[in-house]
């Protein structure tokens, strides 16, 4: 199979989201999530555009609208490395858990993995 020209511009975050979105399409089908498009450089037009439709900064990369038993939802913000939530990213998740929602940042795949499997397990 020949590779996608343009997989040599995906960072170490795109590559983990990507193993993460698959597994959640692998082990909860059925599930209601999607990742935020809010991130990458954006030419003039577009940044204007996106805060004009109502674009929040810091907004968490995945979003699982499907509840459990004690949350409304669960949030993650994927970090790699030593890379650590920016302040409007800490805002967002702190809203979000006082809006009874799971929030969190990983910047392990296999510890994310866990926090997901814990959610879903809690139904």
């Amino acid at each position: 199979m020949k590779r996608n020209p343009f997989f040599k511009y995906l960072g170490k975050e795109d590559i983990m989201q990507n193993k993460i979105m698959r597994f959640l399409d692998i082990n909860y089908p059925g599930a209601l999530y999607t990742h935020v498009a809010n991130e990458g450089k954006r030419t003039p037009f577009e940044q204007f555009k996106m805060k004009f439709l109502g674009t929040k900064a810091g907004i968490p990369d995945i979003l699982i609208f499907t509840s459990n038993k004690q949350y409304s939802g669960l949030a993650i913000e994927l970090k790699t490395g030593y890379n650590k939530p920016t302040q409007n990213q800490q805002n967002w998740l702190g809203m979000l858990n006082d809006n009874n929602w799971l929030a969190c940042w990983h910047n392990d795949y296999d510890k994310c993995i866990s926090t997901i499997k814990t959610y879903f397990n809690n139904k």
